[in-house]
């Protein structure tokens, strides 16, 4: 690893217009044109003007109905502008000639609540889905039929066709011109069959589907009808799927760094190599027709038997960063929300021929809202993003990207500084992302950029500064806002407020990095800052900060947050209109465009007064019942008992144990809860269990209903989606973790590993956690 540099020269990059005039495909534009919707080459339009959507995965199949608004609700305060889900063949028709669309399958009723708390959505009707579910996604049936699977072969078609006509019954006049299914994916990860796909889509149009996109995974070198289908492509910064004690594999190590290249032959090479000997191939490059569009970015990780990663929150924000900054048109992730398999025997196992052992129910996938609603760390930086893709993304989208003149020399390269440029040539956005998992970076000494614009160089910051690993930003440059024009800053912008009197523009302050803002010649900047000369001033960042900014074409406040506190940002579309708002725990906008949201004890929220310049208390009603947090007693009713290093492998891959292993050989703990409180319909409390070990299990009243492979994270369930009534007989189950397993852990879990005299198992807590229930009081 090369020691990171000192910018002994500017860090250089000249704007290069998009490498092809604008062009309109048929997609959207002769076939299935749509009332909102509409693709080009260069971007996305919505309601005819530039955006980058945002989309978020999230399995309606996998989650109890009663939970759908919820999730949906957080997903959409957290920036999500589009919901993407499966539509897995498995869960509705397990039984041929039996199936089923009610209860936590009903995909028409997830479309029209999706429509009414205002979000759009993509259908992944499959058949084949993959998704770590069994036979990805096939039905048993399905897959024993006598027939060429994922082929043209007639009698295979003559089952898609039958199952597509099953979806479309269901989604009978939710899709179409004025539809929120504005885009519908065909397969996923086939490589080799674009006149297959081109079949599908006709069968799926001629059962009464429609969407102004059709897309298809591109990754792996795919060969696709570009007439048909826009490709879409993924990132993820480490997966389930390469051996337990492989090292960083490249393939994850380049979505740490900005590139033109989009797609990852990484992902799905397990099953390409294990089911059609193919293993991982060229990339493929993007269409001239279509802008790079994404469906997997990492919004987390999946837990296999034999490979379980935790992605940290800045490890997710980075990929995301970079993928903005290499001009991403559309910013897709999988999964934003967790869940868990409706039922056992639905997960992908060795069972079934994969080379992987998933869990049997846990598909929490540590995203960024955990399958039992409580948000992971990078949700909050990830919402950061996209509220800046909200404010900003009509002219974002117009920005090429451009790489700077001297980059990385590859994905061992620690020392020359990751960024890209996006402009117009006359305006842009400096993307930095000085992060990594694995192997730390160290501080990056004097940066100062040279950018080459249509209107001239800009050099800034007149001073070079240090860049500490773990930053994440976007800095303007030539940013128009209200008629005033910010020259440069060294904070990312994160929203404007269109208040009365004049607009604010929200910065956030990067950790470590204090704030510059530079003006032209004749703006007056009034406020605490401080003149640095030639227009530029510089903000004590230790507290938020207000300025004005006036020139002769329109007046602009300016409203700086520390990074601390940029963390605890919210920006939401209320009843108000857009507003700034800053809470440590979830809020959303509810029905009647109020404020709402929950927290362990009593709220604290805060929002913006523009015309105030200053936060100020949210009114709450919320009725707090007992303890936020509550120690569960545990009773040890058996230990555990002698288990061997391996339980049997395929591929290489270490095999899971089996139910009756797992139930024979594990120590046995019963769990003493509390009566399960709640301050209002549709709240939520969670079992917390901090443990180490292989394998744990939860028994309600002597039923298994949730799995969890041990990574170092706590197990986060919530206790009346896992079957817990007052008076219910609660045991957890924890098989330890042989010394000698060969199943790969994050660094912190194999440090406590390591430390274990002998075979892992510990319980080292169990608490209740209540959330309480709030909205905002009416004026």
């Amino acid at each position: 690893m090369r020691a990171p540099e000192t910018a002994l020269e500017l860090l250089t990059a000249v704007h290069r217009p998009f490498a092809s005039e604008l062009r309109l495909p048929a997609m959207s534009n002769k076939e299935d044109v749509h009332s909102r919707w509409r693709i080009t080459s260069h971007y996305l339009e919505h309601d005819r003007r530039p955006v980058i959507p945002v989309s978020g995965e999230i399995h309606f199949s996998r989650l109890p109905r009663n939970r759908w608004e919820d999730r949906l609700r957080l997903m959409k305060a957290g920036g999500i502008t589009v919901v993407a889900c499966y539509v897995f063949w498995i869960h509705h028709e397990p039984v041929q000639g039996k199936p089923r669309f009610d209860g936590n399958l009903d995909v028409a009723a997830f479309v029209r609540l999706c429509a009414s708390v205002g979000l759009d959505v993509v259908l992944r009707i499959g058949p084949w889905a993959h998704g770590e579910v069994r036979n990805g996604g096939y039905p048993d049936w399905v897959q024993a039929a006598a027939v060429e699977h994922r082929t043209n072969d007639p009698a295979y078609l003559a089952l898609v066709e039958r199952w597509y006509n099953l979806v479309g019954a269901q989604l009978a006049g939710l899709t179409g011109p004025g539809s929120n299914v504005i885009g519908i994916q065909l397969e996923n990860e086939l490589y080799d069959q674009p006149r297959h796909l081109s079949e599908l889509k006709k069968l799926a149009r001629s059962a009464g589907l429609s969407a102004p996109i059709w897309t298809a995974t591109a990754w792996g070198g795919a060969e696709l009808p570009l007439e048909d289908v826009l490709p879409v492509f993924g990132g993820y910064g480490d997966g389930f799927w390469v051996d337990a004690d492989a090292p960083w594999d490249p393939t994850f190590r380049q979505h740490y760094f900005f590139s033109h290249q989009w797609d990852d032959p990484g992902i799905g090479a397990d099953l390409r190599e294990h089911l059609s000997g193919g293993g991982v191939s060229a990339p493929r490059s993007v269409s001239d027709l279509y802008p790079p569009a994404t469906c997997e970015l990492t919004g987390g990780m999946a837990t296999a038997y034999q490979r379980r990663p935790w992605p940290a929150g800045r490890d997710v924000a980075a990929v995301a960063n970079n993928k903005i900054g290499s001009g991403s048109a559309w910013q897709g992730y999988y999964m934003f929300a967790g869940g868990a398999n409706p039922a056992a025997g639905l997960q992908e196992s060795q069972a079934t021929g994969y080379p992987n052992d998933l869990p049997v129910f846990d598909y929490d996938f540590h995203a960024p809202i955990g399958a039992s609603g409580r948000l992971a760390p990078g949700f909050g930086l990830l919402r950061r993003q996209h509220a800046f893709l909200g404010a900003f993304g009509e002219r974002l989208a117009r920005m090429p990207s451009t790489l700077p003149d001297r980059v990385p020399s590859g994905v061992e390269d620690s020392g020359a500084l990751r960024w890209a440029l996006r402009s117009d040539g006359h305006s842009g956005f400096v993307f930095i992302t000085w992060h990594q998992p694995h192997i730390p970076l160290q501080v990056y000494s004097g940066a100062q950029f040279r950018l080459g614009l249509e209107a001239g160089a800009t050099t800034f910051p007149p001073n070079p500064v240090d860049i500490p690993p773990g930053t994440i930003a976007a800095w303007p440059v030539s940013l128009e806002v209200g008629g005033v024009r910010l020259a440069w800053a060294t904070a990312t912008p994160l929203t404007v407020l269109n208040t009365a009197g004049a607009p604010t523009l929200v910065l956030a302050a990067e950790a470590g990095i204090e704030p510059n803002l530079c003006f032209p010649d004749g703006t007056v900047l009034e406020g605490p800052a401080t003149a640095l000369g030639g227009g530029a001033y510089t903000l004590d960042a230790s507290a938020p900060a207000a300025l004005t900014a006036t020139s002769g074409q329109g007046v602009l406040k300016v409203l700086i947050l520390p990074a601390a506190v940029a963390d605890e940002a919210w920006v939401l579309d209320s009843g108000r209109g857009r507003e700034l708002v800053l809470s440590a725990d979830p809020v959303w906008v509810d029905a009647e465009g109020r404020l709402a949201g929950r927290s362990p004890g009593t709220p604290c929220v805060r929002r913006y007064s523009a015309g105030d310049c200053r936060f100020e208390d949210v009114a709450a009603q919320a009725a707090v019942q007992g303890p936020a947090r509550q120690s569960v007693p545990v009773e040890l009713v058996r230990a555990a008992q002698p288990v061997p290093a391996s339980f049997g492998s395929l591929a290489g891959r270490a095999a899971a144990p089996d139910g009756e292993t797992i139930g024979g050989l594990s120590a046995l703990y019963r769990l003493e809860l509390p009566t399960p409180g709640r301050a209002a319909a549709g709240g939520m409390t969670e079992l917390e269990i901090a443990w180490a070990g292989d394998v744990a299990r939860l028994l309600v009243d002597g039923r298994v209903v949730a799995d969890r492979f041990w990574d170092g994270s706590p197990w986060l369930l919530e206790t009346s989606d896992a079957g817990i009534q007052p008076g219910s007989d609660v045991v957890l189950q924890i098989l330890p973790l042989p010394k000698a397993a060969k199943v790969g852990v994050p660094a912190a879990a194999q440090r406590r590993r390591d430390a274990s005299a002998g075979d892992l198992l510990a319980l080292d807590s169990v608490q209740v956690v209540r959330w309480t229930d709030w909205r905002e009081a009416r004026d």
